[in-house]
């Protein structure tokens, strides 16, 4: 018997002793009247064991099949040893049929020591909470995961991933070689074609989102190419001073590389065109279904591209760099040398800077004063140009009256005048 059972049954000895009254009881007891009178009669009955509760010792009516805990138990050492008990109870479920609770699942697996509970960190430092956005769009949490994505069946890879801070949907995520600004300028440039431009991302200082030289705090000039194409896309830029800040993606990386990982391992999935086929048709549906939550409120604070910007949409996505034009109207760049054409919609003197864009198909375009120039990828150095050449002016077209201008109308009587 138990500490508090001995105690209930000095109690209701007293009262069959008649020491003391029902109400007495009652009240020691913290029981109603009516259930005390049932305890004294099952004492009188059962003696001391009138006291203990009938069910003790008996088996439970939704104790678990010992032949299912055990079909269980043999599908997880065999097929799912290193997955956690909720991803192992899904598997359970929804692809060997086997009908148990994710609690159960945990409690086999900590029972027959499959899997470790993890102890619960003790940090006295005081957090604040932050409240998630109100609706979606409003700010993406973005970063860029480093991982043997395929374990040992491909090489590591980087996975790009834009979570929803308001729903915690995973609204885009794409693998990728690495977290180049060329591969992140791909990433975003079909995220808003496809879904639109959200009001903020929030992103860590990596070296593709942030110039960190400390010169770059007094200047706000110095940007990255990321920077400046936020900008022209009118999209605020956050960057976090911890990865705590943006905890959210965080632990979104934390949970993809237990879950995604096994999934492309029960698929053999090993290479990244394959896996980012998988993300698009089943997993992300899948997954958002599962932990994606509803926003506060129903808005869509993605906004759409304006005519202009999907029109200079490639240009918005380049990696620009300034040259200088040299005496001969050539311009250098990565050691080859590109021979500016005489025929231009714009002027060119010497020595103007002009903007060199890389595009994402690898292809380049100058552009000068709003204006892109007309050029050829030269396979030599060039010759020194000859002094007489100033500039090249931009071609003018000569513009002939129509047949009913004013002038034309006007020299036409005037020679019918002179005939008459």
């Amino acid at each position: 018997m138990t500490p508090k059972e001995l105690e209930k049954y000095e109690i209701i000895k007293k009262l069959s002793d008649k020491l003391i009254t029902v109400s007495d009881a009652s009240k020691l007891l913290g029981r109603s009247s009516r259930q005390v009178k049932r305890l004294r009669a099952k004492m009188r009955a059962n003696g001391i064991q009138g006291i203990i509760h009938g069910l003790r010792g008996k088996k439970g009516n939704r104790k678990t099949d010992p032949e299912i805990w055990n079909k269980a138990k043999g599908l997880i050492l065999e097929k799912y040893p290193d997955f956690g008990p909720t991803l192992a109870h899904e598997k359970l479920v929804e692809v060997e049929g086997i009908n148990f609770s994710e609690q159960t699942t945990r409690n086999l697996m900590i029972a027959e020591n499959i899997w470790q509970p993890k102890s619960r960190k003790k940090n006295k430092e005081y957090r604040r909470f932050r409240e998630r956005k109100e609706c979606f769009g409003q700010m993406e949490q973005f970063d860029g995961c480093y991982h043997c994505w395929f374990e040992s069946r491909g090489p590591e890879s980087c996975l790009l991933a834009a979570i929803d801070d308001a729903t915690g949907k995973i609204t885009k995520a794409e693998f990728t070689d690495s977290e180049s600004v060329v591969n992140v300028f791909k990433f975003w440039k079909s995220y808003v074609a496809e879904i639109g431009k959200p009001i903020a991302i929030y992103l860590d200082k990596f070296s593709t989102y942030k110039i960190n030289h400390k010169n770059a705090v007094d200047n706000s000039e110095m940007i990255t190419q990321f920077q400046r194409a936020a900008q022209e896309l009118e999209i605020t830029l956050i960057c976090a001073n911890s990865p705590e800040a943006k905890g959210r993606v965080e632990r979104l990386f934390d949970t993809l590389q237990d879950r995604l990982v096994k999934e492309l391992r029960l698929r053999n999935i090993r290479d990244i065109t394959a896996a980012n086929k998988f993300l698009k048709e089943e997993f992300l549906g899948d997954f958002n279904k599962r932990f994606a939550v509803v926003a506060a409120k129903k808005s869509d604070l993605h906004r759409r591209l304006s005519a202009n910007q999907l029109a200079n949409l490639d240009a918005i996505f380049s990696v620009q760099s300034q040259r200088l034009v040299q005496n001969d109207f050539t311009v250098r760049f990565k050691n080859q040398w590109i021979q500016i054409t005489k025929e231009q919609a714009v002027t060119v003197r010497r020595k103007d800077r002009v903007l060199i864009e890389e595009r994402l198909d690898e292809t380049l375009a100058i552009r000068l004063r709003q204006k892109y120039l007309n050029f050829k990828i030269l396979p030599d150095k060039p010759r020194k140009a000859s002094p007489t050449i100033a500039a090249i002016s931009a071609k003018r077209i000569a513009n002939k009256p129509a047949a009913n201008h004013l002038w034309r109308r006007q020299i036409a009587a005037d020679v019918a005048k002179m005939n008459s």
